[in-house]
């Protein structure tokens, strides 16, 4: 149960699962699972009145925050639905707004329980006479719109998504037409329009977009019927904001779209389901709904000025994140290093030298609940599906409190010759008459190496006594059925297992270097 902190009526705006306080009520806080506050600008004639009032909330949230220990506060940012000032000088209001906000980015900048969202964002979609029904305010005290329920839904979902860190992971993209106007083979390399007046202006902004979500970990791939040399030579003869090594996979050939996007699942080790694809051509994006109905497939604009719509779409619906961590950075990277290490792979015939080769170092830590790589460890839980055996789903206020309960949560992050791979493993590990693993995972990025076997052996090598696990079967963990097996628990029945830790083989192979 969420406790929602108010000073109007919002009991339309969220149903289920929530409790509310009194209209300004802030001076009780009850146990709860988390908070939300949520007060707007209340209507007031008087200005005076309604300037020191406004000024009293940002001490408020201070209050509330000191009360609620580690508990996740969710604060929505303080916005004036209506407003009439008849004396346009007057900025009083607008700076008490501003203070309260500025106090509740800063809280949430020093305590990763506190989070904010725009609300602003939401409402700079309606005009103000939109905003507020005279009615339902004088009958209620609702200051928003109750006509605008469902679309606060949509949004106030798609928030809590980009605060769980749940996003799609990859973004396919077309190119004549889609990523620059025209086409490559009639109109060659200097008539495709790319830069200087509309349309070229178009894409070049929508490039510019695209850049950012490949800067912020999104996997850029190409899916294009094309000579893929005509389109290496267009890449190196224009400027653009996108290169050609932004594209961590390339699929330009003419094959049908559908068995290319498998390929390009296939060679990222992703699911379909964490994949956009984006196409100008109608029956190229039907033919994915109904081949591939798990890719998502946003409409496209019948003209290139709805491409900044477009862009907007995707960061709001798929790609959206709360914050960054350093493995988003470094994504597209750490995929074009992987490419690297097939490529290596295909010169042995002996896996052990291969994996020699690779000079791959493993850093294992057991991280608290101050560490850095909390954010990252939830992540993890939350988008982690294919190596996971449990796949339970934590944000990082549910990692730290079960390290505050004694749980035990390990991270691993994996180097080696080609570059740095960062955190890609997670075991968490709960004591429960000797210890139980709760979640168990890792990267795709890191599979087929062993590496996840060195792990398992490493941490359970720090314990003793008796040790406890599960396997919980998905649609999509089913490479993972057997690992307790492999790993010597071979007494598993109904997907668990228990055994003495000393029991176990816990000896790490030589062609891994543990720090």
């Amino acid at each position: 149960m969420t406790y929602v902190f108010r000073n109007n009526t919002i009991e339309h705006f969220l149903m289920g699962g929530y409790q509310f306080s009194g209209y300004d009520d802030y001076g009780t806080v009850p146990e709860a699972e988390g908070y939300l506050w949520w007060y707007q600008v209340p209507v007031k004639m008087n200005r005076e009145q309604l300037v020191a009032e406004v000024e009293t909330y940002a001490q408020r949230l201070l209050w509330v925050a000191g009360q609620i220990g580690d508990k996740p506060l969710l604060v929505l940012t303080l916005e004036c639905i209506w407003e009439t000032n008849a004396n346009l000088s007057d900025r009083r209001l607008a700076q008490a707004i501003e203070a309260f906000n500025n106090t509740a980015w800063s809280l949430a900048a020093e305590r990763k329980n506190i989070k904010v969202v725009d609300f602003g964002k939401f409402l700079q979609q309606y005009p103000v006479n939109e905003r507020i029904d005279w009615k339902y305010y004088f009958i209620s005290q609702m200051i928003i719109n109750p006509r605008l329920k469902g679309a606060f839904s949509t949004w106030l979902a798609e928030q809590q998504r980009a605060l769980a860190l749940q996003r799609k992971k990859c973004l396919v993209l077309d190119l004549d037409n889609t990523l620059w106007g025209g086409v490559l083979g009639e109109d060659g390399i200097e008539g495709v329009q790319l830069d200087g007046d509309y349309p070229g202006k178009a894409f070049h902004t929508w490039q510019e977009g695209l850049r950012e979500l490949a800067n912020a970990g999104v996997i850029l791939a190409i899916c294009s019927k094309n000579n893929e040399a005509d389109v290496e030579a267009l890449f190196a003869a224009r400027e653009m904001p996108l290169k050609l090594e932004d594209f961590v996979n390339k699929r330009i050939n003419w094959q049908d779209k559908a068995t290319n996007i498998r390929a390009i699942a296939e060679e990222l080790n992703i699911g379909l389901d964490s994949m956009v694809f984006v196409d100008d051509n109608p029956t190229e994006r039907e033919l994915i709904r109904q081949q591939l109905p798990m890719v998502a497939v946003p409409e496209f604009p019948t003209q290139p000025y709805g491409l900044t719509e477009l862009y907007a779409q995707l960061v709001r619906e798929y790609f959206s994140v709360y914050a960054l961590t350093d493995e988003d950075r470094k994504k597209t990277e750490q995929y074009r290093q992987n490419a690297s290490r097939k490529q290596l792979e295909a010169q042995f015939t002996d896996m052990t030298d291969f994996l020699r080769s690779l000079e791959m170092k493993l850093k294992i830590e057991r991280v608290d609940a101050q560490s850095m790589s909390i954010p990252r460890v939830a992540q993890m839980t939350q988008k982690t599906n294919q190596f996971n055996l449990t796949t339970r789903r934590y944000t990082e206020d549910d990692i730290r409190s079960m390290i505050a309960h004694g749980a035990e949560v390990w991270t691993l992050a994996v180097s080696d010759r080609f570059g740095d791979n960062g955190i890609t493993g997670l075991m968490i590990l709960v004591p429960e008459d000797g210890w139980r693993i709760d979640t168990m995972l890792m990267s795709c990025r890191v599979l087929g190496k062993g590496i996840e076997e060195a792990f398992f052996k490493y941490v359970i090598s720090q314990y003793s006594g008796s040790l406890r696990g599960e396997y919980i079967p998905t649609a999509k963990n089913s490479q993972v059925a057997d690992f307790y097996a492999r790993m010597g628990l071979c007494n598993c029945s109904n997907n668990q297992f228990e055994a003495q830790i000393a029991d176990l083989d816990t000896n790490v192979k030589d062609y891994y270097t543990i720090e």
